[in-house]
């Protein structure tokens, strides 16, 4: 039998964090990551397989991250958990015994209990290099694809799928609004123009009824008679926490039907197994309430706090913000926090702040972006709750400073008077720089 001081199971967003963050703070331990996958893809970058990126192969995740920090890999699928004698069977027949377990087992992909689902060339969000290899040639022989689902991975896939391709793509959404779980809808309309002046076709407030064809697709039909003739369904609603391994071992699982953890990442039944990434509960920042987001950005985050405390309780999970970013086409578009509708619908009294402004100086350089930023905050004490963004490639950092305001817990007094570097080539002039001058307008308007 094998010994490791850790075992993590999991080689993805989360469990690769949480090994390295325990090899940083207690250098003395061994760590063992076991996952079944030969590669590992970037999660994020699915849907840029079948555009930008071009082939599975060039969106891997290096094993060298694993062996330049001293970790020891093994794959094969872990088919038990003995949390008693604390081992762990592999399929291979192979034992290994742990003083501390990380389960970082992931989520898999919705799929919808519709008629036609298990048809040839119908397809998800699998993160299986062969999968997808087989999915990408399909999709360049396709000529008419519907994509199931108008979040970011659907409204991605639709972008990518359309690249340098004579064919029809279809967006189906039963909202209103594309991008409408994550934007206010002034940017989902914007969104949805990039969309259409991309070639794309986008339905929103239709409800899929079934997937046609004998033993392929030949065609998806809504739920008010129309029919979309398609070669090819991209089914792109979401994922599931993946409790399998988990549930066998007698691990609690939560309301939102993932692994029941504390702010610790430790998990609700044992105090010797972690669990980190979509497979583990999540609570909102805001409101401390149960959340189904799952994004590799708070898989990494949780990794890092599970690493951090296997051994020495060090971090507390501070809650989800909910950071998000996406690119049609050159238009961009960011998020964090709470929309202007989420702070809403949680009961603040919220007031916003809008500015719009190229994100170079002048806005006549080369590359140049016309970039719009809204901040949402709390009437009540000016604290940020929210933000979005779109425009240039700027966005998806503005974002990101967004969210560490967030964090942070700053108010709109605060942001105006942010402190920023600025440059002609990479910034929004310091004069009209969009995070401060919508703070500035927020006050102004708590003002009255």
């Amino acid at each position: 039998m094998k010994k490791a001081d850790v075992v993590v199971i999991g080689g993805s967003a989360g469990g690769i964090p949480a090994a390295i963050s325990c090899r940083r703070r207690y250098p003395e331990k061994s760590v063992l990551l076991i996952r079944k996958e030969e590669q590992v893809l970037i999660p994020c970058g699915l849907p840029y397989i079948f555009g930008t990126v071009g082939s599975p192969e060039k969106n891997l995740i290096p094993d060298a991250m694993l062996k330049n920090n001293g970790i020891e890999l093994t794959i094969g699928e872990v088919e038990e958990i003995d949390r008693d004698k604390k081992v762990v069977s592999i399929a291979s027949g192979e034992t290994v015994s742990y003083d501390k377990l990380v389960l970082a087992t992931g989520s898999l992909p919705v799929i919808l209990p519709i008629p036609g689902v298990d048809k040839e060339n119908v397809f998800s969000s699998v993160k299986d290099v062969a999968y997808l290899s087989n999915m990408l040639d399909k999709v360049n022989k396709s000529k008419g694809i519907v994509i199931i689902g108008g979040g970011f991975i659907g409204v991605e896939f639709a972008d990518e799928c359309k690249k340098n391709r004579d064919n029809s793509v279809t967006i189906v959404e039963m909202l209103p609004h594309c991008l409408q779980l994550a934007l206010d809808e002034e940017f989902c309309i914007e969104a949805e123009k990039v969309l259409i002046e991309r070639g794309i076709k986008v339905l929103t407030n239709k409800r899929v009824k079934a997937i046609l064809g004998n033993k392929q697709v030949s065609a998806v039909k809504l739920a008010d008679g129309q029919e979309l003739k398609a070669d090819i369904v991209i089914i792109g609603v979401g994922a599931r926490a993946n409790t399998e391994l988990a549930e066998k071992a007698g691990l609690q699982i939560g309301p939102t039907r993932a692994i029941a953890v504390d702010r610790f990442m430790h998990t609700i039944t044992d105090p010797n197994v972690f669990a980190c990434g979509d497979c583990a509960e999540k609570y909102s920042f805001f409101s401390g309430k149960l959340s189904r987001t799952m994004l590799a950005s708070i898989a990494g985050a949780e990794g890092r706090i599970a690493g951090a405390n296997l051994f020495d309780t060090r971090y507390r999970n501070c809650g989800e913000i909910g950071v998000f970013s996406t690119i049609i086409g050159e238009q961009a578009f960011g998020c964090a926090g709470l929309t202007e509708g989420m702070a809403r619908q949680e009961g603040f009294d919220v007031v916003t702040g809008e500015a719009t402004a190229p994100d170079r100086h002048p806005g006549g350089i080369p590359g140049a972006a016309l970039t719009k930023v809204k901040l949402i905050f709390s009437r009540d004490n000016g604290l940020l709750l929210g933000g979005e963004v779109s425009g240039g490639r700027s966005t998806g950092e503005l974002a990101n400073i967004i969210s560490a305001c967030i964090q942070h817990m700053m108010t709109a007094y605060e942001v105006s008077l942010f402190q920023m570097g600025t440059h002609p080539a990479l910034t929004a002039s310091p004069m009209v720089y969009q995070l401060v001058n919508a703070a500035e307008l927020a006050v102004k308007a708590m003002a009255k």
